[in-house]
């Protein structure tokens, strides 16, 4: 166990002192291989002048630069995002075209939701679409630009772009970093000989697994968002704009309007009242009446009749 703990330690120094050569390296711009694209003959060579032999050089290094700046501009991961609003008379037709568009193009709908709302016309019920949709990368500009020109106007569209190409260039820094690391685990841990050293390499290996795992699932997330675009499209129908006329017939109209308005919400009530009134009166009205005079009638009675004498006694004999 004491064996193992400063090899341990080790490790851990190499790992760190790995991992920051490894963002040195990813941060820091490799140098270009100057490479001639046409080969001269050796006979030529000896032709040329010192003039032409700079001339040379400074052709073969902008090639190059050039060459290598194309490379890096291809192996760029971008994350291109983008989210139109378009204002359509039909958003499901809209809809379905936009989903034509995306299978067509090599891509796919991710989400896709449609809200009713009430316009301006209480009759009448307007329908708005919301999908997202995900195409690969190189497909990007043409479907952002084929969904454009679907018709209708454009309310709002904007694009964003994410560079994580430095990321991407660290995680397998790290990730060739981790696996070397976990090699080497594996190796002290078939030199182990107590069951203790074999437990500690073996917790070790397991931490080691678990950030090679996270740093994958990152770069494996960074891949997909990078290969597929995300697209969002929100379809809204027109908007009704009801003008309200004006004018003295206008305002008698709509004074009369009111009127019968009030009239029949006053009739309304009324036969409301009644119909609710009516099982009060009758369960519970009508019976207290029928009691409260019951009992005042007996009451009356009482005090109309005469007392009741009390009998005499008989005369003695004498």
């Amino acid at each position: 166990m004491r064996t193992l703990k400063p090899l341990i330690l080790l490790l851990s120094l190499s790992l760190f002192a790995s991992c920051y050569r490894a963002n040195e390296s990813a941060n820091s711009r490799p140098q270009a291989q100057v490479e001639t694209t046409k080969s001269v003959p050796p006979s030529d060579v000896r032709g040329l002048t010192q003039g032409d032999n700079a001339q040379l050089r400074k052709v073969s290094l902008n090639q190059a630069d050039q060459s290598q700046s194309v490379s890096e501009a291809f192996n760029r991961k971008i994350i291109k995002d983008a989210d139109i609003t378009l204002e359509v008379d039909s958003p499901l037709e809209i809809r379905r075209r936009v989903v034509s568009i995306a299978e067509a193009r090599g891509g796919f709908v991710v989400t896709s939701e449609s809200k009713q709302r009430s316009s301006d016309d209480p009759s009448q019920q307007v329908t708005d679409v919301s999908l997202v949709i995900r195409v690969p990368e190189s497909q990007f500009g043409p479907t952002r630009d084929e969904i454009l020109k679907l018709g209708g106007r454009v309310l709002d569209s904007k694009d964003t772009g994410q560079d994580v190409t430095e990321e991407f260039i660290d995680l397998e820094a790290r990730i060739k970093t981790q696996v070397a690391l976990e090699a080497q685990f594996m190796e002290i841990m078939k030199q182990a000989r107590k069951v203790e050293d074999a437990l500690e390499v073996q917790r070790q290996i397991a931490e080691v697994r678990t950030e090679i795992e996270k740093l994958q699932g990152r770069k494996r997330f960074l891949e997909n968002r990078s290969s597929l675009s995300t697209i969002t499209v929100n379809l809204k129908a027109p908007t009704t704009v009801l003008v309200s006329p004006s004018g003295f017939g206008y305002e008698i109209k709509d004074a009369a309007k009111e009127s019968i308005s009030i009239a029949r919400g006053i009739v309304v009530f009324l036969v409301r009242f009644v119909i609710v009134m009516f099982p009060v009166v009758l369960f519970v009205i009508l019976p207290s009446i029928l009691i409260v005079r019951f009992f005042v009638r007996r009451a009356r009675r009482l005090r109309v009749m005469p007392p009741i004498a009390a009998p005499t006694a008989p005369a003695a004999r004498a």
